[in-house]
C-alpha cells in the first residue's frame, strides 16, 4: 500500500510539473534554461555591440553577448581603431528593425544592460555572428554566457586569416 501511495504521489507531481511547464531536464534538449525570447524594435544603435530596443512599451539597453567591438563612446578615452566602422555596420544591420533577443543565462551586466544574442526578426540573421565573421568584432567569452564562444572564436580566426574588417587595419 505504501509503495502504491508513493507511486501515485510521484505520478501526480510529474503531471503537475508538466502542466505547469516546469523544465525538469535542463540542457540543449529543453532550449535555453528559463529564458523566453523577447522581440522588439531597435530604436537606436549606441555603438558596435550595444543597442536600445523598445520592448513591450519600455526601452532597454541591450549589450550583445560574446562579442566586443572597438569603443567609440567611452568617456575620457580615444575612439578605437575601427570603432566607427563597427558602429556603422551595426546600424546597417539593425537600426529601426525588429529583432529577437535570446537573453543570456546571466541576464544583466554590471551596468544593468540586458545581455542577449540578437537575431533580425525578418530574416533570422544572427547579428552577433555577422559582426565577428565580417571582422567588426572580436569574440568575448564571459561565463556563464558562452553558448556560441567556440563558433565565434572560429569565425574570428577566419576573419583574421582573410584580413577582413579590423584585422586588416588595426594592431592585433
Amino acid at each position: 500500500m505504501r509503495r502504491r501511495t508513493a507511486t501515485l504521489w510521484i505520478i501526480g507531481f510529474l503531471l503537475l510539473a508538466a502542466w505547469a511547464g516546469w523544465d525538469l531536464v535542463p540542457g540543449e534538449l529543453s532550449g535555453t534554461p528559463g529564458r523566453a525570447d523577447l522581440e522588439g524594435r531597435v530604436v537606436r544603435v549606441v555603438d558596435g555591440d550595444t543597442v536600445r530596443v523598445r520592448l513591450e512599451g519600455r526601452e532597454e539597453t541591450v549589450r550583445y553577448i560574446g562579442v566586443d567591438t572597438p569603443e567609440t563612446k567611452r568617456p575620457g578615452r580615444a575612439v578605437e581603431c575601427f570603432g566607427p566602422a563597427a558602429s556603422a555596420a551595426n546600424e546597417r544591420l539593425v537600426e529601426g528593425r525588429e529583432v529577437r533577443l535570446e537573453v543570456g543565462e546571466e541576464e544583466r551586466d554590471r551596468y544593468d544592460r540586458l545581455l542577449a544574442y540578437v537575431h533580425r526578426a525578418d530574416d533570422g540573421r544572427f547579428v552577433n555572428e555577422i559582426l565577428v565573421r565580417e571582422g567588426y568584432a572580436r569574440p568575448l567569452a564571459i561565463e556563464p554566457n558562452v553558448r556560441h564562444a567556440d563558433a565565434f572564436a572560429t569565425l574570428a580566426d577566419e576573419a583574421l586569416e582573410a584580413g577582413r574588417g579590423l584585422w586588416s587595419v588595426c594592431e592585433r
